[in-house]
């Protein structure tokens, strides 16, 4: 490796590698735990190869796979399997029981057990009664308890809609009916959510786990600094594209913080970059993952189920809205950079392009299997089981990237144990999906948001971000959008919204709560690597990450931007959003060539808005004023030059 700026992937070990390397503790649960999460991995490599069983028998083993995991690995009033039992460990034991038990009783004779929906019998009630409060518990290891409190308020309010008011009052359902719809059914836990995380997006993890494991991470972080590196500001454009690229294997804001951010933090910082922007950098660029194609985060999969179309549509409107956020982060770094006079890194300092690609180029191919089989027509499933395949055999191709049995082993129970609580979350969203349908507090909700935004789309837009705001706090992003999706979509479109505009609307609001304070969870972490004061870091990620806030009404209103009516509406959307963009960037962080004055800032403003706007008459003004800025603060900035030469 040429270059002193370099980095090398540091991870904690997973439980193969534990005991591989045999160090403590070398216990049994260790190795359970481990062997069902290579276990489940198979499983699923097996079936997206062979093709899928029987929908409840497929999902509910998936699901029992997933909570004995969790009972092994996130054990009762102990921080990991690796500290000593307590007392009460025999809880932990009890639950995986009782899982195992529920399970053979399910699957024991499947046709008899689907043919009783509807008349239940004593022994049904119990099962599902007791599979709902374990994987509740489940949640509140996993998750948090703030997912079930949400699912528990809708459980009880189904059982007891007589005895709440406004528009919770309504008919109670009985025990049975309840029971009968979350568990008996794919309508409650084993419904949308769960088939399409046990069918698509466990594959989509376990590929991201298999390719960072033969050495991606790395790579991706080398290649972007090589790129970047020795521009302006080149540490914070490499957070950018380095998190872009590990934004196509990870979901997951935060392990995108920790991942690259303690390497790219610290050079920023060493340029000289304030801590608390430097975090924000990363903190913003990392929770761009979700949102980035091909691999989007699981909601998008769960999108593409509840509109009925191909993954691909998704990923195909998901497009331009992330470039363009990514953009709108690019800028502001290189302006902020400008305005600080920042130092640039020496080439000599900096990873060789070259090398890099001699390197580990050759797992890019991957990712256009994935790409190239979606376009085609092929399934997610498909795309992912020979996107792992080829993932398996280009590792092969070079040493640094070669799989030995002990980092394959470690990649297949890695990908189990990072599908835990998105599996267990997608599940407890199930059953507020369920109460939500058997109550049908959905249907009230959506005809409360149209009376009271009467109309006017735009209060409706503003109802539906601040719930998905509050929600995030304390949900997944998955499970926002899934709750925000039963509730008030239909509303939005019932108002005339497209489709996939909707939809996407409350995806990208359940997203931004990692970069929103008062909590910024990928700020946060962020903060903690820089040494800022967490919540100053989440403030400057909130100005950083504005084009969040702001795409989503500007596709709602213009659904060019994801693809969506005649050409030459996509073309105007887009870029009239890109200069609109670039004039708000110019506002927030007052910089074009020097220092912007307030004022000049102000009327910059105009435009900004002007070009969200989707009417080409308001377009145009907006265009004329921005360029009459625009040449007038490069002409204020070359004449002091001119003048000194």
């Amino acid at each position: 490796m040429s270059g002193i700026v370099a980095y090398t992937e540091e991870k904690s070990l997973t439980i193969v590698e534990t005991l591989f390397r045999k160090r403590p503790p070398h216990v049994v649960v260790a190795f359970v735990a481990a062997s069902l999460s290579i276990s489940l991995s198979l499983y699923h490599l097996f079936i997206s190869y062979a093709g899928t069983v029987e929908a409840h028998a497929f999902r509910s083993t998936h699901l029992a796979f997933v909570l004995v995991i969790t009972f092994l690995i996130k054990p009762l009033g102990r921080k990991s399997w690796r500290e000593p039992y307590k007392w009460y460990s025999f809880i932990d034991f009890f639950l995986l029981a009782a899982v195992i038990t529920i399970q053979v009783y399910t699957l024991y004779d499947i046709e008899a057990f689907i043919f009783r929906r509807g008349d239940l019998t004593n022994w049904d009630l119990w099962m599902g009664t007791a599979m709902i409060f374990i994987l509740l518990e489940a949640t509140r290891r996993t998750v948090g308890w703030a997912m079930v409190l949400i699912s528990g308020f809708f459980l009880v309010h189904t059982a007891l809609s007589n005895h709440f008011f406004w528009i919770f009052y309504g008919p109670p359902n009985s025990w049975f009916t309840i029971v009968d719809y979350l568990f008996m059914r794919e309508n409650g836990i084993y419904g949308i959510p769960l088939m399409v995380m046990a069918t698509y997006i466990f594959l989509f993890i376990l590929f991201g786990a298999i390719l960072m494991e033969s050495g991606a991470g790395r790579f991706f972080i080398n290649l972007a600094l090589a790129l970047t590196g020795s521009r302006r500001g080149g540490p914070a454009k490499a957070s950018i594209v380095s998190s872009a690229l590990m934004a196509t294997v990870s979901g997951s804001a935060v392990a995108n913080v920790v991942t690259t951010g303690t390497f790219t933090i610290p050079l920023m910082k060493k340029i000289g970059y304030r801590p608390r922007f430097a975090a924000a950098v990363e903190a913003c660029s990392s929770s761009g993952g979700q949102i980035m194609p091909p691999v989007m985060g699981a909601a998008a999969f769960i999108i593409a189920e509840f509109l009925s179309i191909p993954y691909l549509k998704v990923c195909v409107a998901a497009f331009f809205p992330a470039i363009l956020y990514f953009f709108s982060i690019f800028v502001m770094v290189h302006f902020e950079a400008a305005k600080r006079n920042l130092a640039m890194l020496k080439k000599e300092e900096l990873p060789n392009a070259k090398e890099e690609l001699k390197r580990g180029g050759h797992l890019f191919i991957s990712l256009a299997v994935i790409i190239g089989l979606l376009v085609i027509g092929y399934t997610p499933m498909y795309a992912a089981f020979w996107a792992i395949v080829s993932v398996l055999v280009l590792s092969f191709l070079k040493k640094d990237t070669r799989m030995s049995p002990e980092r394959l082993l470690s990649a297949l129970e890695d990908g189990a144990t990072k599908a835990l609580p998105v599996s267990i979350a997608c599940a407890c969203a199930g059953i507020i999906i369920g109460s939500v349908f058997v109550s049908g507090l959905g249907l009230k909700f959506t005809n409360l948001i149209v009376t009271i935004a009467a109309g006017r789309l735009w209060l409706a837009l503003f109802l539906t971000m601040i719930a998905s705001l509050i929600l995030g706090m304390g949900l997944t992003t998955t499970a926002v959008y899934i709750t925000v999706a039963a509730l008030v979509i239909p509303a939005l479109v019932k108002m005339g919204v497209t489709p996939i505009a909707a939809h996407l609307f409350a995806f990208y609001f359940g997203l931004v709560s990692a970069i929103t304070p008062p909590v910024a969870l990928a700020a946060f972490a962020a903060a903690g690597i820089a040494g800022s004061n967490p919540m100053e870091t989440g403030f400057s990620s909130f100005r950083l990450g504005i084009a969040k806030y702001i795409l989503p009404f500007v596709f709602v209103y213009g659904p060019g931007l994801v693809f969506a009516g005649p050409w030459h509406g996509i073309v105007r959307s887009i870029l009239a959003t890109t200069l609109g963009l670039f004039a708000l960037t110019v506002v927030t962080e007052g910089w074009l060539y020097e220092r912007v004055p307030i004022g000049l800032r102000a009327i910059m403003f105009i435009p900004s808005v002007l070009l969200f706007l989707p009417y080409v008459s308001y377009n145009l003004v907006g265009l004329i004023v921005f360029l009459g800025l625009f040449f007038h603060l490069k002409k204020k900035h070359i004449a002091p030059v001119t003048a000194s030469s």
